[in-house]
């Protein structure tokens, strides 16, 4: 198979999407700055990609963003929203979400990525602080905050149609497998999962457990790969997040240590639907994207094609 051809081999209502986080960072701006959208987006319809997620150079009006994505083909899959329920009431959140709910909803959106950085680190800029130093929340504000949450998640649903999705994610209170269950358990099984495998791994446990434990509420999926050598030394130096950016932690799938056979095997066999988004956050200049998110694609369809011989 062609690996730049529309056919993904992927089940029926599952569809692979890529982050534009490969040509420009949304947050170290150095990181592709120069990068033009339409390059990122040529280069993502090339690759075979049926979507993107949203970054910092997309516009923020679906009267904008329709005739961009058309242009290419391509669907928006979702799109990250900067969360602060650790800190604050439902009533600012839901004052703050709504122009990206509209947005979301205006272009067929079904899920919300929802990024918690209301209580990261005791800085102006947690992601530069070393990663020992990001908040922790005790079991009773953990509960407490799954409250929020629950009230938020019921509130996007009832008036957009759009259905969180929790991103676990290095830095933030929900970083590992323990901090998730204490969220998770305690939220209305309304809320969806977003399932990170490589921020799982960087935080130091296995994807799967949370596909055993929480598979029925994956409603999104990021697909990111770790070097585990890179990740070492990041641990090892308590660096910041973003310094582990910089070094190159994240790639995508393929390229690092991260089995991807039993993820392709709980889509296939769950009757997941939604999108997996092939995403990594590196520098453009050492890994070039069109390559790398090429690379990715076929190896994901490389593990639902070994699913069939398996079968």
């Amino acid at each position: 198979m062609d690996e730049t051809s529309g056919s993904t081999g992927l089940p029926p209502n599952v569809r692979l999407g890529c982050s534009p986080l490969s040509w420009t960072n949304d947050v170290l701006e150095d990181l592709g700055n120069k990068t033009p959208l339409d390059q990122c987006l040529s280069e993502i319809a090339a690759a075979g990609y049926e979507g993107t997620e949203l970054g910092r150079k997309y516009p923020r009006n679906a009267e904008d963003l329709t005739p961009v994505l058309q242009r290419h083909h391509l669907a928006l899959a979702s799109g990250w929203y900067s969360g602060r329920l650790g800190e604050r009431d439902v009533e600012e959140e839901w004052a703050d979400v709504a122009s990206h709910a509209q947005l979301l909803r205006a272009m067929g959106c079904q899920v919300m990525v929802y990024g918690e950085c209301g209580a990261m680190a005791p800085s102006a800029a947690p992601l530069d602080e070393p990663m020992s130093r990001r908040l922790k929340l005790s079991r009773e504000a953990l509960r407490d905050y799954a409250g929020r949450l629950s009230v938020f998640d019921a509130m996007l649903r009832a008036r957009y149609g759009i259905r969180l999705a929790y991103h676990h994610h290095l830095m933030m209170v929900a970083e590992t497998f323990p901090e998730i269950c204490q969220v998770f358990d305690a939220l209305s099984t309304e809320v969806g999962l977003l399932l990170d495998t490589g921020h799982a791994m960087a935080a130091g446990f296995d994807y799967r457990r949370l596909i055993d434990r929480y598979g029925a509420r994956i409603c999104h999926i990021h697909l990111k790969d770790v070097r585990p050598a890179v990740l070492e030394r990041v641990r090892g130096d308590d660096l910041s997040f973003n310094d582990a950016v910089r070094a190159g932690v994240f790639t995508v799938p393929g390229d690092g240590c991260i089995d991807f056979g039993p993820l392709a095997a709980f889509v296939a066999q769950s009757g997941y639907q939604g999108w997996m988004v092939v995403e990594a956050e590196q520098d453009p200049d050492k890994a070039p994207p069109l390559a790398a998110v090429i690379r990715a694609r076929a190896h994901i369809q490389a593990c639902f094609a070994g699913l069939l011989v398996a079968g």
